[in-house]
């Protein structure tokens, strides 16, 4: 509802804050949502005492807004950043409920930190990244961790794709996660995998809109403030290319390697060296490249086609001296596998033992 948005950032517009400013001005109005009546929003403060100093702001934007005509009820929520510069609720708070895991929706700024960082209780931590998007990464990271799932492995899945994520829908995923305290995000799981993607925190469909403070703050919130629990292995499903995600985690996250996905044709090496090469920069291993998309075989007719040419990977992995750890198919059942949230490795279908025999390598050289 495009014009009540409006209308209500000028009612926010014109409630006034203890220093003269008005609550809407500095970009301290975060999450701002309607639907169906209900309005939702963050006001963020910058400590504690601005937040306490502003809970009469608070309550008169309450008031103010669910006097307006379409408005059903409100809930907003004051944040605050403490001496750390972490994000916490402030003591005034308005329509919110109990229970709620952290507002990742909202992102936040990254607490400092120093030097990098692993969750408790998990043994390795590993990115599988492209150069580019479209080559299959997300499909060869779900089925990699339900293949190392049904070998025995305890294994993680963190969805970090934040502009587009789509384990969610790959593992058959829907429910938003809970949170026992209103800090620790309890993950979700399906197929043997515990999981967690911002897609479960947000409407499915809309859009993320952030910057890149806001985007590392998400993500050392789902790394750190998740309930992982013992892990042999936790797969990080990187976005495509070489942009913030990627360079937050490489700096901040004791990753134990990366595991890097093209198909054969040149145009996607292109960019997966340019992945390969920001990973040597970073000091991140380089575990193995697996070559996606690799042969498609006619269901019909049994014909095998290189649709995106063959052994491109292979050669690249043996220009850089690093191993090559599988080939693996185009398939029309691995697509529908994926959309219906079964992923291929969950069954006992022939194209599920590629993914098997990756796993198996993985954990045979201690990496998984």
């Amino acid at each position: 509802m495009p014009a009540l948005h409006d209308t209500i950032m000028t009612v926010l517009d014109g409630i006034a804050l203890p220093d003269g400013t008005s609550l809407a001005s500095g970009e301290r109005i975060r999450a701002l949502t309607v639907d169906a009546g209900v309005v939702r929003f963050v006001i963020e403060a910058p400590d504690a005492t601005a937040a306490r100093a502003w809970s009469g702001a608070q309550a008169k934007a309450q008031a103010a807004i669910e006097a307006l005509e379409g408005v059903g009820s409100v809930s907003i929520v004051m944040t605050a950043h403490g001496p750390t510069g972490s994000a916490s609720p402030a003591p005034a708070q308005a329509g919110g409920q109990a229970g709620e895991p952290p507002s990742l929706k909202i992102g936040r700024h990254p607490t400092p930190q120093q030097g990098k960082s692993k969750p408790s209780g998990i043994k390795s931590i590993i990115a599988v990244a492209s150069g580019k998007g479209g080559v299959g990464k997300s499909t060869v990271s779900a089925n990699l961790a339900v293949a190392l799932a049904r070998q025995g492995r305890k294994v993680g899945l963190l969805d970090a794709d934040i502009y587009g994520p789509s384990q969610p829908r790959m593992m058959g995923v829907t429910k938003r996660p809970a949170s026992p305290d209103g800090e620790t995000i309890e993950p979700l799981h399906a197929h043997g995998v515990t999981m967690m993607s911002i897609g479960l925190m947000i409407k499915d469909g809309e859009a993320v809109v952030w910057r890149g403070p806001m985007l590392m703050g998400a993500m050392q919130q789902m790394l750190g403030q998740v309930a992982w629990g013992e892990l042999d292995v936790l797969l990080i499903d990187m976005p495509p290319g070489t942009g913030d995600v990627q360079l937050t985690l490489c700096q901040k996250t004791e990753l134990t390697g990366a595991l890097v996905v093209s198909t054969p044709q040149d145009v996607a090496l292109i960019d997966a060296r340019r992945g390969i090469s920001m990973f040597e920069k970073l000091k991140v291993p380089v575990l193995g490249l697996i070559e996606n998309m690799s042969t498609y075989v006619c269901p019909s007719c049994g014909h095998e086609a290189h649709l995106f040419g063959h052994g491109g990977v292979k050669d690249e992995a043996e220009k850089m001296g690093v191993p090559f750890l599988a080939q693996l198919p185009l398939a029309l059942d691995t697509r529908v596998a994926g959309d219906e949230g079964v992923p291929i490795a969950a069954t006992d279908s022939p194209l599920g033992v590629p993914y098997m025999q990756l796993a198996e390598r993985l954990i045979a050289g201690g990496i998984a």
